[in-house]
C-alpha cells in the first residue's frame, strides 16, 4: 500500500506528535475493483486491532456510491499521540503490509471546529 499526504505542508507523521485532546482520523483509500474483498478483510482485522488500543474511541468505514471503490475511514481517538502509538506499533505495521500493493491510503488527523450558529467543537 502506498501512502499519500492530504496536506503538502503538514505530514501525517508530524500530526501524530500532537497530544492535546480528541482528534478525528480521516483516511481515504483508493482500491482497485479486484481488491475490494481483500481490502475489506484486512481493514476489518486492522479495525479490530485498533479497537483494543489505548485512546481508541470509535471508527466507521464508508464506501463511495454508484460502484465506487473509494473508501473513507473516520476514526475518533483521545489524542493524535495515542493514534500514533498504535500506528507505529510493530503489530500494526505487520498488519498494514497485508493491504493490496496498489492500494493508496491518504490519512490525515483533524479536530472539530466551532462555527457559531452552525456547529460546536
Amino acid at each position: 500500500m502506498q501512502l499519500r499526504e492530504l496536506d503538502e505542508r503538514v505530514t501525517y507523521v508530524q500530526q501524530l506528535q500532537e497530544d492535546d485532546g480528541p482528534v478525528v482520523l480521516i483516511n481515504q483509500f483508493n482500491i482497485s475493483p479486484a481488491d475490494v474483498d481483500s481490502f475489506l478483510t484486512v481493514w476489518a482485522d486492522d479495525a479490530t486491532f485498533m479497537k483494543r488500543q489505548p485512546g481508541f474511541i470509535s471508527t466507521q468505514l464508508h464506501r463511495g456510491t454508484a460502484g465506487s471503490t473509494t473508501f473513507v475511514n473516520v476514526a475518533v481517538w483521545e489524542s493524535a499521540r495515542a493514534l500514533g502509538a498504535a500506528f507505529r506499533s510493530a503489530e500494526f505495521q505487520e498488519r498494514a503490509a497485508r493491504y493490496p500493493d496498489d492500494a493508496v491510503a491518504a490519512p490525515h488527523v483533524f479536530r472539530r471546529v466551532a462555527v457559531p450558529g452552525v456547529c460546536v467543537a
